[in-house]
């Protein structure tokens, strides 16, 4: 079945705008898909993830409309294939995220960047906006603001604690201060925190970090422009600004209105986290740095690599370090074990995925494709075995892979125990997918 909608496909030849970067047009579902190797039976659930999809030319890749792309296995099969734009209010009906008075519209949101599931809801976040609801085959229920208790934006990348239920996040996008908010929701879903952070300016903060006492901001030097927010035309409006700073805020989970305590370090900047967990009285902070972005324009001049922050809580001081050499981005580790010292995660890199020990800085790699015609790969997440509690290479590595041979795109699976081995699954999508962000396993 194909669904196909009034798109209007660019074709300037922006990176972003050029092979798999490119949109689709159509939004399909289909059943029963191809897959060559076995799926392991114990896999059942839904692999969903999301990234920009422009429906019309965009100056900025981060701006396109989010789409879902979605594959649903059971019993060993490959059930179904969908995507579906995510019909947020100004999708269906072009608006601002700006008012005229400086304030914002919540509602208005392209939702591109990540999906995930907490007490029973699947949200689909951007950053700058609510989240929005959508159920688990992909129709758009709509806006969430937990019942009328969140007036503020939602990161696209809370985090849920494995011990506790809670879900952590933060708003950010206010002209005005407070520029940024702390939130948390109980395991039900019921908004508890609203808790402004007190930083000088509004900088782009797209990650935070999550220890088993502590939530870990940071508050870095790419901050709000408004010159280049009053053109117009789609650009990020965020800027590199050498005076600003950067460091690192700890706060309490015990103590949620209590003192934040700012930790100065080097100027760089973080989109993503890996993890971070409690080690006696310091705290561990893991992540992909870049010496310097967004400097002149919003492109990707300097490449992310790992590096690993210890936070000395008693001297007041950090140290930092260089975990590899390597050009890595969208590191993610076994969610069952956010909070505590995770032995490994998995970034991806320059046609292949790497998989860190996070004890020794050692990588192995996992290749796609072929020399002359590499795969790209997007993030993987991992999906546990039901026999292996607590066990990082007891189940399996999920995650979207441009084939440039065929121009498509395979749902691939690998076993987290033999990971530079072949996939053990590979499901044939019946379409490319689109260079994306963020996805999840929902276990059904």
């Amino acid at each position: 079945m194909t669904e196909t909608t009034d798109s209007t496909l660019f074709g300037a030849d922006d990176f972003f705008r050029r092979g798999n970067y490119a949109p689709v047009a159509d939004e399909l579902t289909e059943y029963d898909l191809p897959v060559q190797g076995a799926i392991p039976d114990e896999i059942e659930g839904w692999y969903l993830r999301n990234g920009p999809n422009p429906r019309q030319a965009s100056a900025h890749w981060f701006t396109g409309d989010g789409m879902i792309h979605g594959v649903r296995i059971e019993n060993g099969r490959a059930k179904w294939y969908r995507n579906r734009w995510v019909r947020t209010d100004s999708f269906i009906s072009d608006f601002p995220v700006y008012n005229a008075d400086g304030t914002r519209n919540l509602r208005s949101s392209v939702a591109n960047t990540h999906i995930v599931n907490h007490a029973g809801k699947t949200l689909a976040l951007v950053e700058s906006s609510l989240p929005y609801e959508i159920t688990n085959d992909l129709k758009t229920v709509g806006a969430y603001d937990f019942g009328g208790k969140l007036v503020d934006s939602m990161t696209a990348h809370p985090k849920i604690c494995p011990a506790t239920g809670e879900l952590h996040f933060f708003g950010y996008g206010n002209i005005f201060a407070p520029h940024v908010t702390y939130h948390r929701a109980d395991a039900n879903g019921e908004l508890t925190i609203n808790r402004p952070l007190d930083v000088p300016a509004l900088t782009m903060m797209h990650d935070f970090a999550l220890t088993a006492s502590r939530v870990v901001f940071m508050d870095l030097p790419i901050v709000f422009d408004l010159d280049i927010a009053m053109k117009g035309n789609g650009d990020m409006p965020y800027r590199w600004d050498d005076d600003y700073g950067a460091r690192l805020g700890l706060l309490r989970r015990d103590d949620p209105f209590g003192e934040v305590r700012w930790f100065d370090i080097d100027p760089c900047y973080v989109f993503h986290v890996a993890n971070a967990y409690d080690d006696g009285d310091s705290v561990v902070l893991q992540a992909v740095r870049y010496p310097e972005l967004w400097r002149g324009t919003g492109g990707f001049e300097a490449d992310g690599v790992l590096w690993r922050w210890t936070i000395d809580l008693a001297a007041g001081s950090v140290a930092e370090r260089q975990l590899d050499d390597r050009a890595v981005e969208f590191p993610r580790i076994d969610d069952r074990l956010a909070t505590l010292p995770a032995r490994y995660t998995v970034a991806v890199g320059d046609g292949r995925l790497v998989r860190y020990d996070l004890n020794t800085g050692d990588g192995v790699e996992h290749a796609f494709g072929s020399a002359d015609a590499p795969g790209g790969p997007g993030e993987a997440v991992f999906v546990p075995s039901s026999s292996g509690a607590g066990d990082e290479s007891s189940g399996w590595y999920l995650g979207y892979v441009y084939d440039p041979t065929r121009d498509g795109s395979d749902l691939v699976i690998i076993d987290a125990a033999d990971f530079a081995a072949p996939p053990v699954a590979r499901i044939q999508l019946p379409q490319r997918v689109p260079y994306g962000f963020h996805g999840n396993w929902i276990a059904g």
